[in-house]
């Protein structure tokens, strides 16, 4: 049983490390209060609920207040937790897992964006998704093959409600997932990417629920013009989006690429990155 609870405790400090990074070390620091909590309670089901509220308190204590502080020396910082210049995260769960950290400049990038969309589209907010952990290059983002650096960033598409009004929500509660699929006459990389082997490029949409996607319509118009505006700033490197939607918005920049079928596809979403 010794044995047993140890190799549980070694594959929670992991799952927790690779999901939010200072989770694992969070849980480490949090088994100190054990003891005493094995000492002061005595019901089995209120000690195990008193452990996980000391985990949960000592993570959000080191999220909101520490981490922030931590990663400024490491060149990174905090995408905005609300709504704040028009910009906020789609999902809430992208920061609470720590999952929302960039380099300032592609901070100021974001809210840059952000801004000149609200203005061309009045009411128009920019949902970012997925950023980078806030410590050390090459830190792995899984299941992400590049986010570790702090100079990626990936943004929810546009979108407009089943009866072609403006909305700034997305058919899929995480960004990821609900696609917007190539048409017949257009190139259809995930069709060739799945016959090539590659398994994981459509995964995401077998996974995530479709039911909302009846209830959206890609925004052509919007997301052309986000697309052209990350492009256009002389800070950002690279874009990637699907090959089909870049023809069928017309997008012309030498920064948007293809992504390769070793990654996931690239048309539920928008993935930029600084130079």
């Amino acid at each position: 049983m010794k044995i047993l609870n140890y190799v549980l405790k070694t594959l929670l400090f992991f799952f927790l490390t690779i999901l939010t990074q200072i989770g694992g070390i969070v849980y480490l620091v949090s088994l100190l209060t054990q003891k005493f909590i094995d000492k002061r309670v005595k019901r089995k089901p209120l000690r195990m609920v008193s452990k996980l509220s000391a985990f949960l308190i000592l993570y959000l204590i080191s999220t909101f207040a520490i981490v922030p502080l931590l990663a400024k020396p490491f060149g990174r910082v905090a995408m905005p937790f609300t709504e704040n210049n028009n910009l906020r995260p789609l999902n809430i769960l992208t920061c609470l897992l720590n999952r929302h950290y960039v380099q300032p400049e592609l901070k100021e990038v974001a809210f840059d964006v952000a801004a000149q969309m609200n203005k061309k589209h009045p009411g128009t907010i920019v949902n970012y998704l997925e950023c980078n952990f806030p410590f050390f290059d090459g830190f792995p983002l899984i299941p992400h093959l590049s986010h570790n650096d702090g100079k990626k960033l990936d943004l929810a598409f546009m979108y407009l409600d089943k009866s072609g009004r403006q909305t700034n929500e997305t058919p899929s509660f995480i960004g990821y997932g609900v696609n917007e699929e190539p048409r017949s006459s257009e190139k259809n990389m995930p069709e060739y990417c799945s016959e090539k082997g590659y398994w994981q490029y459509s995964f995401l949409s077998s996974i995530i629920p479709q039911g909302n996607k009846s209830d959206f319509i890609f925004d052509d118009t919007r997301t052309k013009y986000m697309v052209n505006l990350f492009a256009s700033n002389p800070s950002i490197d690279k874009i990637f989006i699907e090959p089909h939607l870049k023809t069928r918005l017309n997008l012309s920049s030498e920064k948007i690429r293809f992504h390769g079928c070793q990654a996931v596809r690239h048309d539920d979403h928008l993935h930029v990155q600084l130079k």
